[in-house]
């Protein structure tokens, strides 16, 4: 087997064609695979216009989504950045935000970010975004769906 070498830039340019292919992707692929997952976030992407965009789109993860982060200088400077490269690689659509990139998932609060990282977890090892809770009075047990409206809603 021959191995290959790229240079980062070249695997800029891989990444930015399988967020275009992304884009054009639907929800569920055929055979039912579901690959993209809509969300809401709790607080919102302030914009530098301050519009706040709430409403995304979160792809499934592919291996070079987990392996790229580890040469990014970013994330070896400060191991914390990972989850900020990798969300920004998976995130497919923020509200109006035209292009998703690190400096995005900077600048959003840490409350959406939480729901972010925990969102990414379930949808990609657990492949659904339901989550099991109880009421704190009664006890009663039931699912609520993360991807869904704000609480309260149906």
């Amino acid at each position: 087997m021959r191995r290959r070498t790229i240079a980062l830039d070249q695997l800029d340019e891989l990444v930015d064609e399988g967020r275009k292919q992304d884009r054009a992707t639907p929800a569920a692929q055929p055979g039912g695979l579901r690959t993209v997952f809509d969300f809401e976030l709790p607080r919102g992407y302030v914009d530098q216009d301050g519009v706040v965009h709430r409403h995304g789109r979160m792809r499934l993860a592919t291996a070079r989504d987990e392996l790229r982060p580890q040469i990014d200088l970013r994330v070896k400077e400060n191991p914390g950045y990972l989850s900020v490269v990798l969300l920004s690689q998976v995130i497919t659509e923020l509200g109006t935000v035209t292009e998703i990139h690190p400096g995005v998932v900077e600048q959003m609060y840490a409350t959406d970010i939480a729901f972010l990282q925990d969102f990414y977890r379930r949808v990609n090892s657990e492949g659904h975004t339901r989550a099991g809770v109880s009421c704190p009075s009664c006890g009663t047990a039931f699912e609520v769906d993360l991807a869904g409206g704000r609480l309260g809603e149906s």
